[in-house]
């Protein structure tokens, strides 16, 4: 096996060593990224949906209070605010859905499914996060979903809440008495969930990826290209001039001109050697002859 070979077998393992570790590392970054970005739109419409129902108490509830104490007007109520406005949002992008789901709901649509029941659980328990993030597979792919306990933190919510007698008629006549009714002060009674596709993310993480990889193979080719023109030039190219003057020397022809050493790294050393060495063949020989 040829001088060239080995070098470019060696590099070449170094490279393939080197760019799994490298590829290990930025395939977890760049997936860890996707996920944050992702985790960063659920928390987008999240917020969106809480302002949806901030504006609605602050500003829409107080106009149609009148209206309200004659007949039920679902518009003032922040659940059904938010869930209106991100309806419309979800007809455009069917893979975001926004729900607030309950154990115990005014609305038959919100109750919550056996998987939101195990998340409204999980943030009933004692010290239980503010946030809980998940993961679920789905025909399109993973889908994320970012979790908050929608808790009883007033007690005007308990007027509508805790019993049908004191519930407003209109919304009782609406909903029927068994719906929504039993809540507590300070009681989770169900969570806010938004979920978010992870596919889009993580397709560009793989783009992001193969690219990285594509770009550091190309890269590589051209670096060996060079060091193999170097390596010609500088190693191999004198070292086989130097192994055919040897070889001619070998077999008793002297009348060759000493090999050029130029420079003062390894090969010019080794060039000068052997012309000492040549030389003094040449001597012994001529001594030989006298």
């Amino acid at each position: 096996m040829g001088l060239r070979a080995k070098f470019n077998i060696s590099i070449l393992a170094a490279f393939l060593i080197g760019l799994g570790l490298v590829a290990a590392f930025t395939w977890k970054v760049i997936r860890d990224n996707a996920r944050i970005e992702v985790i960063h739109e659920a928390r987008l419409i999240a917020a969106e949906a809480a302002a949806i129902r901030r504006y609605t108490v602050v500003e829409v509830r107080p106009l149609l209070a009148n209206q309200s104490r004659t007949r039920f007007l679902p518009h003032t109520v922040p659940a059904f605010a938010a869930a209106t406005t991100q309806r419309d949002f979800t007809a455009a992008f069917p893979d975001y859905t926004y729900k607030e789901a309950a154990l115990n709901p005014t609305n038959p649509a919100n109750r919550a499914t056996a998987v939101e029941k195990a998340i409204i659980d999980d943030l009933r328990r004692e010290g239980a996060p503010d946030t809980v993030i998940t993961t679920r597979d789905s025909p399109t792919g993973p889908i994320l979903s970012i979790s908050r306990p929608l808790r009883i933190e007033s007690k005007d919510c308990l007027t509508c809440h805790s019993t049908p007698a004191a519930a407003p008629v209109a919304m009782v006549d609406v909903y029927g008495p068994d719906n929504g009714f039993g809540w507590t002060l300070n009681e989770v009674i169900g969570a806010q969930i938004v979920s978010v596709p992870m596919q889009v993310a993580l397709n560009r993480a793989n783009d992001t990826f193969f690219q990285f990889i594509g770009g550091a193979s190309l890269i590589f080719a051209g670096v060996l290209a060079l060091l193999n023109l170097l390596l010609h030039f500088v190693v191999i190219r004198p070292i086989r001039a130097m192994s055919e003057l040897a070889s001619a020397i070998s077999t008793g022809d002297l009348s060759g001109d000493e090999f050029p050493a130029k420079g003062k790294d390894e090969i010019a050393s080794l060039a000068q050697s052997f012309n000492r060495m040549r030389r003094s063949l040449v001597s012994a020989m001529k001594l030989l002859d006298s």
